[in-house]
């Protein structure tokens, strides 16, 4: 008890140094925790998007089809069995038929997706009820809108190979721009009604793949189950990443706060000699004079920490709230990032937490180095201030 009072009175003694440490100190813990809350808002929202317009529970692919391989497009469909049919009348699968196509926006060429849809599915968020009752209709995202530079009530020249192989082609009407910020929904595909598809193509009653919104259904006939942990791998890695810069860019934050306390530490064992002489020859053991100085430069963590709570409560609290504004979303997302417009942080127990713990224990280690010193000080030698 004895050192934790020295080591506050000599702690607050020490007057604006100590606050200047604090601050430096309270400003990284504030980092840390701002930025990983961002992160890690990011990276719920990215799959909560993802779920509602893209995988739901899962999904099942053809044998032989691979999302990243287009080659596979073209054999990657099959009949629809008397299972799955039922799946889809008790609305817990819906089907996709993917076919690959050439668009010619203004009289250029560009490669394209036709997804046929169920458009009585709601499965997924897709505004598909807006093709009911409209012949030769395609949705398209606004990112593949501003692509094509295309506006609703446009026409759109489409040329594909039906089952057979045969070209045709057909001019469809842009009957709808949704809002989307998942990129592999958006970018590159136009939504048309499947039957309508199937007909164009001579597909009739297949499928290229099954979206399920049961989380139990995990096997279906000879199609490939795909959980949520596959078909988000690609979301998570990028987040890891930007994750990764976050942490090099709180550690030199961290670093010079870290810096400071050393700096005064090291100081405070040569300034303070004649001190720790005294305290010494006054019966205290070694080991309890370096544990003042160790706990005087951990003591700047916690009060970095109850400074960061002061000011960054309020910031957080905002931000969560109001979220923050991304203004090059849209190059994300052409980018095939996962963004929406605002990113709302989430600033969890565990977190915080991680980062207090981090801080202390940062800086107990860093102040309890130099302090080392003082077990080989001689106390009759400190208190005439002949110590090296």
């Amino acid at each position: 008890m004895i050192a934790f009072k020295l080591a506050f009175r000599n702690l607050f003694n020490a007057g604006l140094k100590t606050w200047l440490n604090v601050f430096v100190l309270s400003l990284a813990f504030i980092s840390l925790v701002f930025f990983n809350g961002m992160i890690d808002g990011w990276d719920r929202q990215a799959e909560v998007d993802t779920k509602d317009w893209s995988i739901a529970e899962g999904q099942f692919w053809t044998p032989g089809y691979d999302s990243y391989d287009p080659f596979t497009i073209k054999e990657s469909h099959q009949v629809l069995s008397h299972e799955v049919q039922q799946l889809i009348k008790n609305k817990q699968v819906t089907p996709v038929l993917l076919t690959e196509a050439t668009a010619f926006p203004e009289g250029r060429m560009q490669t394209v997706l036709l997804r046929g849809m169920d458009v009585n599915q709601d499965i997924l968020k897709l505004p598909l009820e807006k093709l009911k009752g409209k012949k030769n209709a395609v949705l398209i995202g606004s990112g593949m809108a501003k692509t094509l530079k295309l506006k609703k009530d446009d026409e759109l020249m489409v040329r594909w190979r039906d089952k057979n192989g045969t070209f045709d082609a057909i001019t469809f009407t842009i009957v709808y721009i949704f809002d989307c910020d998942v990129p592999s929904i958006d970018y590159g595909s136009l939504y048309m009604d499947i039957e309508a598809l199937r007909k164009l193509t001579g597909m009739d009653n297949e499928a290229s793949i099954l979206i399920s919104n049961d989380k139990n259904l995990t096997a279906i006939d000879s199609w490939v189950y795909k959980d949520n942990d596959f078909l988000l791998a690609d979301i998570k890695e990028i987040i890891s990443a930007k994750k990764t810069g976050g942490y090099v860019m709180t550690f030199f934050l961290l670093l010079i706060g870290l810096l400071a306390i050393f700096d005064t530490q090291v100081f405070s064992v040569f300034r303070r000699q004649k001190e720790i002489g005294t305290y010494i020859a006054l019966g205290m053991t070694r080991q309890r004079v370096v544990s003042i100085f160790t706990i005087e430069g951990a003591t700047n963590s916690i009060l970095a920490a109850l400074l960061g709570t002061v000011y960054g409560t309020p910031l957080f609290i905002f931000f969560t709230r109001h979220g923050i504004s991304l203004s090059d979303t849209a190059d994300m997302g052409s980018m095939g990032i996962t963004a929406s417009d605002i990113i709302y942080p989430y600033y969890s127990v565990g977190l915080i937490g991680s980062a207090v713990l981090l801080i202390i224990i940062s800086s107990t280690i860093v102040s309890y180095l130099p302090s080392k010193k003082i077990a080989n000080i001689n106390p009759t030698d400190a208190i005439r201030g002949k110590v090296s």
